[in-house]
């Protein structure tokens, strides 16, 4: 007999299997550090290096915020973050992208 609970199950699998768990990440990233940013990476935590600059050909001028969208269509939420300001400093840390509404570097 095909029960409820038998189609949930099976429901979750093929679920998972297709990446249908997946979805973007997005945030307000608000600078508040004084000086202008000029790139921004996010990679996740599992890459072996850092992917393309977030900012691309743009900057964000100290004061100012920008909504980031991240659509790789992967399904983790630890991400290590890079930033590199105008004097030539970098900031590096690692955030848990699924639980945050912004970041604001200080």
């Amino acid at each position: 007999m095909f029960s409820l609970r038998t189609f949930a199950a099976a429901t979750v699998i093929a679920l998972a299997g297709t990446g249908a768990w997946a979805q973007d990440l997005a945030f307000q990233l608000i600078n508040n550090s004084g000086m202008t940013l000029w790139e921004f990476y996010a990679s996740p935590n599992t890459a072996s290096s850092w992917e393309e600059d977030i900012l691309g050909t743009s900057t964000l001028p100290s004061g100012s915020s920008v909504t980031v969208t991240i659509a790789d269509g992967r399904t983790n939420c630890i991400y290590d973050m890079r930033m590199v300001f105008e004097n030539g400093s970098v900031l590096e840390d690692q955030v848990n992208m699924c639980n945050m509404g912004s970041y604001t570097i200080n």
